[in-house]
């Protein structure tokens, strides 16, 4: 992936500024935000694979229903951390970040399993490959072998193995829960689905192992100054504001009018998806989480510090982040409706919080500019 470095010329901080102030506490407080963050994701994640272990011993239609249910849930807290990826942090340190192998896509449905239209007896994938064995270490090296849609493992590969292709406009896949039961290889199916269901966990934890106090990455952040900590912590919402849901998940996909370019096609998600990044942007600004079972942890966030410099700004910033939400919740679903040629109004709805997004960012570069940072974006 390119990047891009935009240097911008460091700015002497006013007497009452964030030299001091709010700026001490942001480090700490965005620690206890990620930290809150992805423990839900690891409880959501661990639900997830209970039901998965439930369906693959006794596989029914309600049990499949049950681990479906858990994934949409299991989503919610997870989507909410990508705002803590791209200044190589634990999530997606360049030499073992975990994040390829737990939220990659585009994914090549037949890299896993049969695709529709194949003759039984010559299915394709992972699963129907007798001589492929099954097991944490296999999949993990198979992860992205060979070319970046070779997904074999992450949320998408579940969501694969329980939905099965989205072939339909108005509704998500339709994969039958004999697939696990009469299906060539029904046995491999369900060995393959709770293995990359438990490396959700286990990856989860991973990160958030660095995070916790006495972690590797944890003592390098501590060691940061307060205005280090804000270039990273901006360096994330203004990545995952403009680049990557902006263009990567909303923009691609609307130019395309292709269902397969949506992020959770299997699912019909895709419009969670878009609330998720968008709020765990916001979360980082108001230095607040609202966990799913609807308490609250605050402390500091960036809107509390650029306010002591430009309160001007800060408003800018703040009314422009409340309305990417807004316009993130207003996306029906299914997602592949809103992107199709022809539909106006949902193509107005993408379009809308994608200019939402793009003004994001360049706002979010004003903070930048007012602090004097620095921030490498990626340009494909």
């Amino acid at each position: 992936m390119k990047r891009t470095s935009l240097t911008l010329a460091a700015l002497t901080f006013a007497a009452t500024g964030c030299a001091g102030g709010p700026l001490n506490n942001l480090g700490s407080d965005y620690a206890a935000l990620v930290i809150a963050s992805y423990d839900d994701s690891i409880t959501t994640a661990e639900t997830l694979d209970a039901a998965v272990a439930s369906f693959v011993t006794t596989p029914d239609a309600a049990g499949m229903t049950a681990a479906k249910n858990a994934w949409l849930a299991a989503r919610e807290p997870y989507l909410q951390t990508e705002v803590y990826r791209f200044y190589d942090g634990p999530i997606d340190d360049p030499t073992d970040g975990p994040e390829g192998l737990l939220n990659a896509w585009p994914l090549d449905e037949k890299y896993i399993d049969y695709v529709n239209g194949e003759v039984s007896g010559a299915f394709s994938g992972i699963v129907n490959d007798p001589t492929q064995s099954l097991d944490v270490t296999t999949l993990v090296g198979l992860n992205e072998a060979g070319g970046e849609k070779n997904i074999a493992t992450g949320y998408h590969a579940v969501e694969f193995l329980l939905w099965g292709q989205d072939e339909s406009s108005t509704g998500p896949g339709t994969r039958p829960f004999g697939d696990y039961t009469t299906t060539e290889n029904a046995d491999r199916r369900g060995l393959y689905l709770e293995l990359v269901s438990g490396l959700i966990v286990d990856h989860l934890n991973e990160v958030r192992s660095e995070w916790t106090e006495g972690g590797t990455y944890r003592n390098e952040w501590d060691g940061l100054d307060g205005t280090a900590a804000l270039e990273r912590i901006l360096t994330g919402m203004i990545i995952l504001s403009g680049f990557e849901t902006g263009g990567e998940r909303l923009q691609a996909a609307l130019s395309s009018g292709d269902q397969e370019d949506e992020h959770s096609c299997f699912s019909d998600n895709t419009h969670r998806d878009m609330v998720g990044d968008v709020q765990g942007v916001l979360n980082a600004w108001d230095g607040l989480y609202t966990r799913p079972d609807g308490s609250e942890l605050s402390g500091v966030g960036v809107r509390d510090v650029v306010e002591v410099e430009d309160a001007t700004l800060a408003a800018e910033v703040d009314a422009r982040l409340r309305e990417s939400v807004v316009l993130a919740e207003a996306l029906q679903s299914p997602f592949d409706q809103e992107i199709a040629p022809g539909n106006a109004e949902g193509n107005a709805r993408v379009q809308a919080l994608v200019d939402s997004l793009r003004t994001q960012e360049a706002v979010l570069f004003d903070v930048f500019t007012l602090f004097g940072l620095t921030v490498d974006i990626p340009t494909e």
